[in-house]
């Protein structure tokens, strides 16, 4: 996420506010959650790439056995609502005009590398989750920091930072950025028209509470991202040709052998810095974003959504980000390295307009919509989480859906510059509290991962987790979760035997 590049002439306190984000951004929060991931990749021995067809595999049955709480895809599609967004359609546009066509390579890099860090985020939001109401339970970053560090008061903090910043500010520039997208596509579309339908459509969902949330992301978010690619699939077709020499422009903008592939800020520096940044701010991975969603799911065991969730990364960069660069890149009408007129997500519907004709410019304004919209489910998911946390109840679930409803509206018939820049400095500050929580907490999502390794290779068809009196870990889960049936602990307790069965495990998990 990025203020708009005129921002600065809103007064010397945005400017200042920008240059504290661009710092924190490019630099400080970037270099540690390269660093966290690549200490992450070490220590779990390469996960994303080990148990990369597990994590297939887990996809494909993830949609049973929730016993009537939330799914383990429905929690997927919730996270990959709010991973894929106006960001992958915009930042990714800003990312090459910026860098180059290098840029998406270093995408691709990051993303590699904090799939790691989602799997233990992930992982960790599921061994410290809690029970909720109605089948469901509440986990995530707050739920971490208060059940494993021991303390509330910074879980409080997290939650706090994490309501306003992504249920309310987050929402407000995503749905500004909407309306002047649209507004620039389409000039009889007015900023309260795009408002006005995403009230409609919004509070209705977002009233109904968590499970409401999940089956409409369970379905609109992989069909929006579906929907995508395949625009994408359909370009590279008409252009299968050309598909080579545009990869080979990639890597060579990437390593900075041709100077002609550079970006508007010139160097191969550039292309690095900008790759580096939008993809790891795409993805989420390591911000604690996508926990609130990975700890509402009913699984068998934590290391089964700390997977899926990894793989959520995989879909948002390597998929869909590749997508967008590739549907820019094949563009030569419309994109032009070092000199580009074009930026965001104009410069991505233009290029679809070169490719397959004025006629998609409305399908592309109906495609963005519902973009921002699923990112706008996905915030009131990350966020309910942590109204749970302070104690909110049913009507503080209720209110907070009101407050979303109306930061939707809010956001696309005002001028937000400060709140672009606050809404960044408030992402980074709770990506780096989540950092410090996941090193700390690591060994809790290792001794899973061996739990879940170690049934595997005995022959488990579906491994169960038993988070106490379990030698893997530091210590206990919470207490009515993770806990074996009654006469199911083996002899290690490192798991039930064979015969206590998945589903039974995730009914009492």
């Amino acid at each position: 996420m990025a203020a708009p590049a005129d921002a600065c002439d809103s007064g010397p306190l945005v400017c200042a506010l920008l240059a504290v984000d661009d710092a924190l951004y490019t630099y400080v929060l970037s270099a540690l959650l390269i660093a966290v991931g690549l200490y992450l990749t070490i220590r779990t021995r390469a996960v994303q790439l080990r148990h990369f067809g597990t994590m297939l595999r887990t996809i494909a049955s993830s949609r049973t056995g929730a016993a009537g709480g939330i799914s383990s895809f429905q929690a997927f599609a919730v996270g990959l609502a709010a991973r894929v967004g106006i960001g992958n359609v915009a930042g990714v546009a800003l990312a090459i005009v910026a860098g180059g066509p290098g840029a998406l390579f270093w995408m691709w890099v990051v993303a590699l590398i904090g799939m790691a860090t989602s799997f233990i985020e992930s992982t960790l939001a599921q061994v410290f989750k809690e029970r909720g109401r109605d089948f469901t339970f509440h986990g995530g970053p707050a739920y971490y920091i208060k059940n494993g560090l021991r303390s509330r008061a910074w879980g409080a903090v997290f939650a706090v930072m994490c309501i306003v910043s992504v249920g309310v500010t987050v929402v407000m520039v995503q749905t500004n950025s909407l309306a002047q997208v649209l507004g620039a596509t389409v000039p009889s579309i007015r900023p309260w028209m795009v408002g006005a339908a995403l009230v409609v459509l919004t509070g209705p969902i977002v009233l109904g509470g968590l499970k409401w949330v999940a089956r409409v992301t369970e379905v609109v978010a992989p069909l929006m991202a579906l929907v995508y690619v395949a625009v994408t699939a359909v370009v590279i077709v008409l252009n299968v040709g050309e598909l080579g020499h545009v990869l080979g422009e990639v890597l060579r903008g990437a390593l900075g052998l041709d100077q002609a592939l550079y970006g508007i800020s010139g160097g191969i520096l550039a292309a690095v810095l900008n790759g580096v940044r939008r993809g790891l701010f795409s993805n989420e991975a390591g911000l604690g974003t996508v926990p609130n969603a990975a700890g509402t799911a009913t699984v068998a065991h934590p290391v089964r959504q700390g997977l899926i969730q990894s793989f959520g990364v995989f879909v948002d960069t390597i998929v869909v980000c590749t997508a967008t660069g590739l549907l820019i890149l094949l563009a030569t009408g419309t994109y032009r390295p070092g000199d580009n007129a074009l930026v965001g997500a104009v410069l991505t519907q233009q290029a679809v307009v070169e490719h397959l004709g004025a006629w998609t410019v409305w399908p592309m304004v109906v495609l963005i919509f519902v973009l921002v919209f699923s990112t706008v489910l996905g915030c009131y998911s990350y966020s309910q989480v942590n109204v749970n946390y302070l104690g909110g109840e049913r009507r503080a679930e209720q209110a907070f859906g009101i407050l979303l409803t109306g930061a939707a509206y809010a956001g696309t018939v005002l001028t937000l510059p400060a709140v672009w820049a606050l809404t960044d400095i408030a992402l980074g500050l709770l990506g780096l509290i989540n950092l410090v929580a996941i090193i700390r907490l690591a060994p809790w999502a290792l001794g899973a991962l061996r739990d879940f390794e170690a049934q595997e290779a005995r022959g488990s068809a579906e491994p169960v987790f038993v988070g106490h009196g379990n030698p893997l870990l530091p210590g206990d889960a919470v207490e009515g979760v993770w806990e074996a049936p009654a006469g199911a602990a083996d002899g290690d307790g490192a798991a039930p035997p064979e015969g206590a069965g998945a589903e039974s495990a995730a009914g009492r998990a």
